[in-house]
C-alpha cells in the first residue's frame, strides 16, 4: 500500500467515526472523491476530511440527491444553464446565461440548487476513461451592472471550489460588463479558481469591418466638394463666372486671406500683377470648395511675406507622407464603443490576453451553437428527470448580442 493509499484510508477512517455518516454518504465518498479533496488540500488528511464533512453536510441540507428537472422548468426553457456538448477530450461544456435581474427573481437556495443540478448532470454525462472535469462558459452579455455580475460569478465559483474540488478545467467569462475587469483585478487574489478563469470578448472573433475606402484626411476635408469629379460646363460670360477667381499665392482654403501688405489697385506694384492674376476670360476654377487632392496641383511656393501674416496657414496632410505611430490611438467614429475596454490587460485572467483568446477558440462553437431545449431534456438521465412537451417555436433558441437589451 502506497503513501497515497494510506492517506485515503485515513480520511475514510475519520469519516466513519462521524455519527451522522450514512450508507449513501459512504457511496459518495469513494476513492476518486477522497483523492480530489486530498489534492486540493495538499495531501493534508485533517483539512481534506474537514472539507469533505462540510461537503456532505451541504449536500444533505440542499437535498442534492433529489434534484429534478421539473424544479427548473423555467430555466431549462430559457436556456439559463445547460450542457452544450463535449469537447475533444470528452469534457462537458456548461453554459450559464443568467440575466441581470435573476438574483432578484429567485432565492439564493434556488440558485445554488440550479448550479448543483447542472454540475451533477455534467458529471453523470462523463465517460469513465475521460478526464473528470468540466469547462464553464459564463455568458455575461445580459448584465449591465458589473457588481451584480461579480456577485453571481463569485457565488458560482465558490460552490465549485468548496463542493466540487478539482472538477473545473477552465472557466471563460464572455462579454463581461465594462468595469468588471477592474473589480476582477481586485478580488482575483482571493478567488481559489482564479488561475483557471479567463476573460474573453466575443468581438475578438468577429470579422473586422473593412473601412479601407474611407479617406485618411480629416473630417473637415472629407466634407469638401470635389470639383474634379464633375465636368465643368461653364462658359465665358455665364452667371457662374462672376464668382470664378484664381489665387496663386495664398492658401486655397482661405480665399479671403488678409495681410498687412498694400493690395489696393492704387498701388502701382500691385496693379500690374492683378491684371495677370485675375482675368474675366480665363478658364478659372474656384478652389474654395475643392478637395485637397484637386487643390494640390494649383499650389505654388509661398513667399516669405505671406508667412508673417495675421492668420497662419493650415495645410492638409499629404497622403504620401509617413505619419509616425502614436502610443495612444486616436478614437475612430467607425469603431464600436465596446472596443474601448478590449485592451490586453482587460482580457484574460492574469493579463495574458493572447493566451486566453487562443484557449477559447475550441469552445467558440459551443458558445455560438443555438440552445435546443428538447435535445437537452432528452439527454437528462435519472429517476426525476423528464422530457417535457415544448412548442415548435421554443425548441431552438439563441439570443444574439443585439437582442439582449
Amino acid at each position: 500500500m502506497g503513501k497515497k493509499d494510506e492517506k485515503v484510508e485515513a480520511v475514510l477512517h475519520l469519516l466513519k467515526k462521524q455519527s451522522s455518516f450514512t450508507l449513501k454518504q459512504g457511496k459518495f465518498c469513494n476513492r476518486e472523491c477522497v483523492e480530489r479533496f486530498l489534492k486540493v488540500k495538499g495531501d493534508h488528511v485533517k483539512k481534506a476530511t474537514k472539507q469533505l464533512i462540510s461537503c456532505l453536510s451541504w449536500r444533505q441540507n440542499f437535498d442534492i440527491e433529489r434534484l429534478g428537472a421539473e424544479e427548473f422548468s423555467t430555466e431549462l426553457s430559457d436556456g439559463v444553464a445547460y450542457i452544450a456538448g463535449h469537447d475533444g477530450d470528452s469534457r462537458p461544456v456548461i453554459i450559464f446565461r443568467f440575466k441581470h435581474d435573476y438574483q432578484k427573481l429567485c432565492t439564493q437556495k434556488h440558485f445554488t440548487r440550479l448550479v448543483a443540478f447542472t454540475i451533477e448532470t455534467a458529471i453523470s454525462s462523463m465517460t469513465r476513461n475521460a478526464e473528470q472535469s468540466v469547462v464553464l462558459l459564463f455568458d455575461a452579455g445580459f448584465f449591465r451592472s458589473s457588481s451584480a455580475f461579480a456577485n453571481l460569478l463569485l457565488a458560482t465559483l465558490k460552490i465549485i471550489a468548496d463542493y466540487y474540488p478539482c472538477r473545473l478545467y477552465k472557466a471563460f467569462i464572455i462579454d463581461s460588463p465594462s468595469f468588471f475587469s477592474y473589480i476582477w483585478k481586485g478580488v482575483r487574489p482571493f478567488v481559489e479558481l482564479s488561475t483557471v478563469t479567463m476573460l474573453v470578448s466575443s468581438l475578438d472573433y468577429d470579422e473586422p469591418v473593412d473601412i479601407s475606402h474611407v479617406s485618411s484626411y480629416p473630417r473637415s476635408a472629407s466634407l469638401r466638394f470635389d470639383a474634379s469629379s464633375i465636368k465643368s460646363t461653364a462658359t465665358v460670360g455665364s452667371a457662374s463666372s462672376r464668382f470664378a477667381f484664381t489665387v496663386s499665392q495664398h492658401d486655397s482654403l482661405k480665399p479671403w486671406y488678409l495681410s498687412f501688405t498694400d493690395t489696393s489697385p492704387f498701388n502701382a506694384a500691385v496693379s500690374a500683377s492683378i491684371a495677370a492674376r485675375v482675368s474675366p476670360i480665363s478658364s478659372a476654377q474656384s478652389l474654395s470648395f475643392a478637395s485637397p487632392a484637386a487643390s494640390h496641383s494649383f499650389r505654388e511656393a509661398k513667399p516669405a511675406a505671406c508667412r508673417k501674416s495675421l492668420f497662419p496657414f493650415t495645410p492638409l496632410p499629404e497622403k504620401s507622407k509617413t505619419v509616425s505611430c502614436r502610443k495612444t490611438p486616436l478614437p475612430s467614429f467607425f469603431q464600436s464603443p465596446a472596443l474601448f475596454f478590449r485592451g490586453k490587460k482587460n482580457v484574460g485572467g492574469g493579463g495574458g490576453g493572447e493566451n486566453s483568446r487562443e484557449a477559447f477558440v475550441p469552445y467558440l462553437q459551443f458558445y455560438r451553437k443555438p440552445y435546443d431545449e428538447t435535445a437537452y431534456r432528452s439527454k437528462l438521465s435519472g429517476p426525476r428527470e423528464f422530457v417535457s412537451a415544448v412548442s415548435s417555436y421554443r425548441r431552438c433558441r439563441h439570443v444574439s448580442l443585439s437582442q439582449r437589451f
